[in-house]
């Protein structure tokens, strides 16, 4: 499922609870160290089953709960009794943020980094620059489009930011970040944040461009702290690449964290 379908997804989910049987249908199920019966949920919240019915479905369909059949008597063979259908709740973790927050991939980046460190020595702004830029080349698998262009680099790598959360912003020759998905650990810890929000958007930029895009911290009141540039070729040449980048027409996005 596309970024998109998943928040259209958990939006139509967490929607789901705005209504009060509903949502204690769902608490209730949730605080039961099995699955749940729709006699079961019905008598615990004070419905008639048929509603227990509708609201359980409701929940299943909206990725809340999860269903499956069994027999609630314990028995088995003839005389049994019938299969009932049985609810818990979903494994898949379900959440909105508004706008866009990624702390969930910045924890994996620095869970990464601080095991590496842990394990071989290395200073944990290494081993975090070496697993952003990791996180930043699979950001473009599956790019929809090449970039054989500075114009077509700033294109492609606008979609890409923007299915990431970042809200990019074209403006001429460069790409401004009006979102920061690491907002609050950027404004307690700038430096180590946004050195590896910069790592993850050079790999980022250098695996779907090569040469034609630049990151580089921009840092300014109300947007991300990187902002990415297509440099002419002049300004190519004028860099310590340059004179390879001239000759291809492209400059080397890398920067240092």
């Amino acid at each position: 499922m596309t970024r998109m379908g998943t928040f259209e997804q958990d939006v139509s989910g967490i929607g789901a609870l705005a209504d009060q049987v509903r949502r204690q249908l769902y608490l209730f199920v949730c605080a039961q160290p099995g699955p749940v019966s729709r006699d079961q949920a019905a008598d615990a919240v004070g419905i008639a089953q048929h509603r227990a019915k509708f609201h359980l479905d409701r929940l299943e369909a909206d990725g809340l709960l999860e269903s499956g059949y069994a027999r609630t008597t314990g028995r088995t063979g003839p005389g049994a009794g019938r299969t009932a259908k049985l609810y818990h709740r979903t494994q898949r973790d379900i959440s909105v943020s508004l706008p866009d927050r990624e702390y969930e991939l910045a924890g994996r980046m620095m869970a990464e980094a601080i095991s590496e460190s842990t394990r071989t020595g290395e200073p944990v702004a290494d081993t975090l620059h070496r697993a952003a830029t990791a996180a930043g080349q699979a950001m473009v698998d599956g790019a929809d489009g090449s970039a054989d262009s500075p114009d077509r680099a700033l294109a492609v790598a606008t979609k890409v930011l923007q299915d990431n959360g970042y809200e990019p912003r074209r403006e001429d020759d460069r790409i401004v970040l009006a979102n920061c998905p690491f907002h609050s650990l950027a404004g307690e810890h700038p430096a180590l944040v946004c050195g590896m929000n910069l790592s993850l958007l050079t790999a980022m930029s250098g695996s779907l461009a090569g040469r034609r895009l630049q990151a580089r911290l921009a840092p300014a009141a109300g947007r991300c702290c990187v902002v990415l540039t297509a440099p002419t070729v002049d300004e190519a040449a004028g860099s310590p690449e340059g004179a390879d980048a001239a000759a291809s027409g492209v400059s080397d996005g890398e920067q240092p964290v």
